[in-house]
């Protein structure tokens, strides 16, 4: 019997996948539930799994893209995994040697092989660990990076923290080399000169996509304001280490500003609200999207329900969501949706900026970087810590008296962090 493998139904609006990474080679064992590849869809990137036990027939090769149920292997069923190297043991051997019998069904068993994920694969080498060595904790016990890097770290006990910490760094750099996008191909031009051509992949094609349709089918304007951080910097001083200490997470400025994002919000549903053909949508939620630069683009995974969430919560959030953006590891799920949307440029050091809407949403708020300027305060000339926000809106449902008075409602929240307490 032979099974077919197909791309799955990743999500509503995605028709077509690109096979980034099989793990297992054409004419492989493969075990039931074991990951045999990786496709990687405009939204997330997730790994297909064999169906049944068998040999693997690799139909599709690696960054090829296909259509959503596409058959890019199949699996030869069988009960019994049968081996070259089984079915040599079983050939008298040769040269004057002692013919010898071994039964089938144990030398299956022995040769069977521990699999790995490249990343776990590369961290034990180095190590000098065999794979057999150590217990995986993933599908059909993959050897995960965690369970790799817990291995290593059992291993260095005897030379301390520095030599975990060492090994850690080491295995994120190796990380970062695997997912780093392939080198495209050389082109000479006249002169001596050259260029790269080095092909799109999903998530930049619909990067690209999402900007142009967000510029050509909204009225998408941007106003712009300030904030005295003061305020802010000095609460998240006093409180900064009595909050790790009980929560294990850092205070940071994110989750004020979300804070303040849902308060505002409320007294203002058509920031909240998106247009669906000829009706205005409103929602009773505040699902908060927040962008982050990973190495394969930028992507927005959401924090639903923050109007129910404390600060210390949306911190750890923003942190579980940022740690799988960079892994990516993030689900469909965990991007789709979001009523509002929040981007930080200031971490790249940007002072202002118009940023583009996040679409079919109607907002999106954008942070920029905290600068020391000569501002007046009470008729006189002090340095205070300021940073620029930009709202850019969508105009057909969004006034432009609403759009400021929205702004001006989130400096004021952050200027008096207070406020936010009592909600006033």
């Amino acid at each position: 019997m032979t099974v077919d493998i197909k791309i799955p139904s990743i999500g509503e609006s995605v028709v077509e996948a690109t096979v980034g990474q099989w793990l297992k080679k054409d004419g492989d064992w493969v075990e039931m539930d074991e990951p045999i590849c990786e496709i990687e869809s405009d939204k997330a990137t997730m790994e297909v799994v064999a169906e049944e036990s068998g040999k693997l027939e690799i139909l599709v090769k690696e960054g090829e893209t296909v259509g959503i149920g596409t058959v890019i292997a199949r699996i030869e069923v069988s009960d019994e995994k049968v081996t070259a190297a089984t079915e040599e043991a079983l050939v008298p051997e040769r040269e004057g040697r002692k013919e010898e019998t071994v039964p089938v069904k144990e030398m299956a068993r022995d040769s069977q092989k521990i699999f790995a994920s490249p990343v776990a694969s590369e961290i034990l080498r180095e190590a000098g660990l065999s794979p057999e060595s150590v217990h995986g904790t993933g599908v059909n016990g993959r050897i995960t990076k965690e369970d790799a890097l817990r291995a290593v770290a059992e291993k260095e006990v005897g030379q301390g923290e520095e030599a975990i910490k060492n090994v850690e760094q080491a295995s994120s750099e190796k990380e970062e080399n695997l997912e780093r996008p392939k080198k495209g191909i050389r082109e000479a031009v006249p002169g001596g000169r050259s260029v790269r051509r080095e092909k799109m992949s999903n998530l930049r094609k619909t990067i690209a996509r999402r900007l142009v349709a967000a510029k050509n089918e909204t009225a998408m304007l941007t106003t712009f304001n300030e904030i005295d951080m003061s305020a802010l910097i000095d609460a998240r001083n006093r409180y900064k280490e009595s909050f790790q200490k009980k929560y294990g997470v850092k205070l940071g400025f994110m989750s004020f500003f979300v804070r303040a994002s849902v308060l505002a919000l409320r007294e203002f549903p058509r920031v909240n609200a998106c247009i669906e053909g000829d009706e205005m949508v409103y929602h009773d939620y505040y699902d908060i999207s927040i962008a982050v630069s990973t190495e394969r683009g930028l992507v927005v995974p959401v924090i639903f329900d923050a109007q129910s969430l404390m600060l210390a919560e949306i911190e750890s959030e923003i942190l579980r969501l940022a740690q799988k953006a960079r892994e990516n590891k993030l689900t469909i799920e965990e991007m789709t949706g979001g009523t509002f949307s929040i981007t930080n440029g200031g971490v790249f050091g940007s002072l202002m900026s118009t940023p583009l809407l996040n679409t079919p949403q109607s907002a999106i708020l954008g942070m920029h970087k905290i600068q020391e300027r000569p501002v007046a305060v009470n008729g006189e000339v002090a340095i205070r810590p300021m940073m620029y926000v930009a709202l850019s809106y969508d105009h057909r449902i969004i006034d432009g008296k609403e759009s400021v008075s929205f702004l001006v409602r989130i400096k004021e929240f952050l200027e008096d962090p207070l406020r936010m307490m009592i909600e006033i």
